[in-house]
C-alpha cells in the first residue's frame, strides 16, 4: 500500500469515526441521559391495553413506536416503574387526527373510574385546541381533576384550590408542525412539572397538596387514545433523578 493511499484510508477512517460520535450526540447521547427504545424492538415496553384490542396497537416501523387506533386502545409502558423525578425527551408525530401524550408517576386506579392514575402530559394533531395539545391533564379520581391549558402555569394549594396564570414565553400554536416531527420535554422535580414543546413552555403545574393526596412516583406511558388514529413516537431517553 503507497503512503498516499494509507494517508487517505487514515484520514477516511477518521472522518468515518467523527461522524458517528457526532451522530450519537444528536440524538439520546446527552450527558445523563439513557435511550428508552433500541429502534428495532419494543423490548423493555409493555402494552396495557383496553379489553377487546388487538395484537399491533403498539408496534416498531422504520424506527419508530407506532401506535395504531385500528388495533386498539390503550397505554404502553416503560417497565422500569416507580420513577418519581425525571426529564424526558422525545418527538412525536401524528398522522390525521388524534389524542395522545404521557402519563408519568402512574399507578392502576384502585377506584375503578379510569384505568390508571397519573399527572398526564396531553398531546394532539394541531387544531385539536390548547385544554389537550401542550397541557397538562390531571388523571386522579378522589381529588379535583384541574384544567391546566397550553399556555398556562397552574399552583394548586393545599386545599386542592387552583391558581392559573399565563406562561411566560409560551410556544406558539404556529410552533407546532402539523402532520409532522415535533420535540418534547417532561421534567418531573418533586411537587413542579414542566412541558416543553420545540423547546418552548407549553404548560407547567406546581402542587401544594399534602404527600398522601400526592402522586409521588409511579410508571412511564404512552398513550393510545382513540379509535382509528395514528400516533409516532421515536428518540425516547430519559434522566432518572429519582
Amino acid at each position: 500500500m503507497s503512503v498516499n493511499r494509507m494517508r487517505r484510508t487514515g484520514i477516511g477512517s477518521v472522518l468515518g469515526i467523527v461522524l458517528i460520535l457526532l451522530g450519537g450526540c444528536r440524538h439520546g447521547a446527552e450527558p445523563g441521559f439513557e435511550s428508552m427504545f433500541d429502534g428495532r424492538s419494543l423490548e423493555g415496553w409493555t402494552p396495557m391495553m383496553r379489553e377487546g384490542s388487538g395484537p399491533g396497537a403498539w408496534r416498531v416501523e422504520e424506527g419508530t413506536i407506532v401506535g395504531d387506533g385500528d388495533h386498539g386502545i390503550g397505554y404502553l409502558a416503560w417497565e422500569r416503574g416507580g420513577i418519581a423525578d425525571f426529564e424526558m425527551r422525545l418527538e412525536y408525530r401524528f398522522e390525521g387526527e388524534g389524542n395522545s401524550g404521557v402519563n408519568i408517576r402512574a399507578r392502576r386506579d384502585e377506584t375503578g373510574k379510569r384505568d390508571f392514575q397519573a399527572y398526564h402530559a396531553d398531546l394532539g394533531h394541531v387544531g385539536i385546541g390548547p385544554i389537550i395539545l401542550g397541557a397538562w391533564d390531571f388523571h386522579t379520581p378522589g381529588r379535583r381533576e384541574h384544567a391546566c391549558p397550553r399556555g398556562t402555569r397552574l399552583v394548586i394549594d393545599a386545599a386542592d384550590r387552583p391558581a392559573l396564570a399565563d406562561l411566560e414565553d409560551a410556544v406558539r400554536l404556529e410552533d407546532i408542525r402539523k402532520g409532522d416531527w415535533n420535540r418534547v420535554r417532561i421534567v418531573a422535580r418533586g411537587n413542579r412539572f414542566r412541558l416543553y414543546i420545540n423547546d418552548a413552555p407549553a404548560s407547567e403545574f406546581v402542587e401544594h397538596l399534602p404527600e398522601e393526596r400526592r402522586l409521588l412516583r409511579g410508571m412511564i406511558q404512552l398513550q393510545l387514545h382513540d379509535p382509528g388514529m395514528r400516533v409516532e413516537f421515536r428518540n425516547l431517553r430519559i434522566r432518572v433523578d429519582g
